[in-house]
């Protein structure tokens, strides 16, 4: 390990996942910054965990912040809606059983939750992904869920502060309920769902799989809208 110098302390080395971080100096929105992140997500492969199979690792994610302009798209094209101003709405990409019973299970706990919390679901979408074109091995396409994005409208106006509070509420109360021991039956449930983040500002992809291939499976990062 290196002498302390100058700014530098060995002290604060941790073993740790590796992380980076992209920004535009004068806070401008570009597709330039995605591009960006993937290009230092793929410089950091040293920092990642693999198995036996090459095509095979422990995760790899990026968080930007909502990109209104890709949402409102998506939405009008796939679910036929025309999402709120921004601040007014939020993005969860949902982790889900792949057993479509347990899916819909999961799905109609979700919306429960948000009624009781007077929050509006907006719709549902399949978030597109291409696992064959990555080239995932055997055990991340086995192990890989079925991930969904859901859009919430917010029912407290411009109250930014206690839209996101009851997002966090919304998240902690159907984890907690999809992990109660009402639901041991739905075997599949508590091992697959999962919410990584839900807020009205930002928004992360996750995936089970080698950093070099993140934007090849999630293909919506390489585009411009």
């Amino acid at each position: 390990m290196p002498k302390k110098t100058g700014l530098y302390d060995p002290s604060n080395e941790k073993d740790s996942c590796g992380v980076g971080f992209v920004a535009n100096i004068k806070g401008l929105a570009s597709h330039s910054i995605i591009q960006d992140a993937e290009h230092l997500l793929c410089k950091m492969n040293h920092r990642g965990g693999a198995g036996s199979e090459e095509n095979s690792g422990d995760g790899a994610g990026i968080l930007t912040g909502l990109p209104h302009e890709l949402f409102e798209y998506v939405a009008k094209k796939d679910l036929k809606i025309s999402l709120p101003k921004v601040g007014q709405y939020a993005v969860g990409n949902i982790f889900l059983p792949k057993e479509k019973k347990a899916r819909n299970r999961c799905k109609g706990i979700f919306e429960r939750v948000c009624e009781e919390q007077k929050q509006k679901v907006l719709g549902w979408r399949k978030l597109p992904v291409d696992p064959l074109g990555a080239n995932l091995g055997k055990t991340a396409m086995e192990a890989a869920p079925v991930i969904e994005q859901v859009f919430i409208s917010s029912s407290t106006g411009e109250d930014k502060e206690e839209f996101e509070r009851q997002l966090y509420l919304i998240r902690k109360h159907v984890s907690s309920s999809i992990h109660s021991d009402k639901l041991k039956k739905f075997k599949t449930l508590t091992g697959t769902y999962y919410l990584p983040k839900y807020a009205y500002q930002d928004v992360i992809r996750k995936e089970i799989i080698k950093n070099r291939v993140f934007d090849q499976k999630i293909f919506e990062l390489g585009k411009k809208y």
